[in-house]
């Protein structure tokens, strides 16, 4: 009697412990079936500030102003030391005569959604490179002459009083378009290797693409990190420009698809304190 007893209690026992670990496994299918679909809500919520539909063009009406201050001359031609065929500023007529290589102007520009880890190449969402000029962003050189040694910033402040040629990004568009400013990114690489590859995100955020990126201040202050590069007096330096829109950050939307963009760039030359070269 007691023999079938201990049975009897052995089996309650193998078949409790069948029904805990059937219940273990359903729990875990649970959590894994959460946790697949916290993943995909991830992947979404990642993947939701990139455009969505499928039309021809992304941002246009592409507007480029370009400036510099005082002992700071630029071109989009590299004349050695001739300061007399280096100017105070890059106008749209000087950049479209340079695009005229890849068969476009400014007007005809069209800025999709791309993305860019160091601010040299460009991809798409699916990873595809894209090519300078000929599908989704725009680049172009500027070579920079000084006739003194100087740091050159990015700069908010004005040339001369009440021009308006500080470095900003504007648009006309209101509502969501209007949310375009805060889309593109300006990179900066200087042909010195020594150089760092400098990104200008206007209105600056939250980090995205592993990007690490600059804003500068208005009312301007000139510091050490908002240098792009150091020139030598009568020695020009090549810099390569590259203006896109960043599809990973979250205000790059189908809201402002179509919107027009304006981009001012203004440079200002700094001694080694940070002080404007007058």
């Amino acid at each position: 009697m007691k023999k079938y007893s201990s049975a009897t209690e052995s089996q309650h026992t193998n078949q409790g412990s069948a029904i805990i670990d059937k219940i273990r496994s359903k729990v875990k299918l649970k959590t894994a079936v959460i946790v697949f679909l916290i993943a995909l809500l991830a992947l979404v919520t990642a993947t939701y500030s990139w455009f969505t539909l499928n039309t021809f063009s992304a941002v246009n009406s592409l507007d480029m102003t370009i400036g510099t201050g005082a002992q700071l001359l630029v071109s989009i031609e590299d004349h050695g030391t001739d300061l007399s065929k280096y100017s105070k500023e890059i106008t749209n007529e000087m950049i479209d005569e340079y695009l005229e290589q890849y068969n476009t102007e400014l007007s005809k520009m069209l800025l999709d959604p791309l993305t860019s880890q160091e601010g040299v190449r460009l991809y798409t969402q699916n990873h595809t490179e894209r090519r300078p000029n000929t599908g989704g962003y725009l680049e172009f050189p500027i070579y920079f002459i000084a006739t003194k040694d100087m740091f050159v910033h990015l700069t908010s402040d004005e040339t001369a009083r009440n021009k308006g040629d500080g470095t900003e990004v504007s648009t006309t568009d209101t509502g969501a378009k209007a949310d375009v400013i805060n889309c593109p990114r300006v990179s900066f690489q200087s042909e010195d290797e020594d150089d760092k590859i400098v990104i200008w995100e206007p209105n600056k955020a939250a980090a995205v693409a592993g990007q690490t990126t600059m804003d500068i201040p208005k009312p301007m202050q000139y510091t050490d990190n908002t240098r792009l590069f150091h020139l030598e007096q009568m020695k020009p330096k090549r810099v390569t420009v590259r203006l896109w829109v960043e599809g990973e950050d979250p205000q790059c939307d189908d809201d402002v698809q179509d919107a027009n963009l304006k981009v001012q760039l203004c440079f200002m030359g700094t001694d080694e304190n940070n002080e404007a070269v007058t």
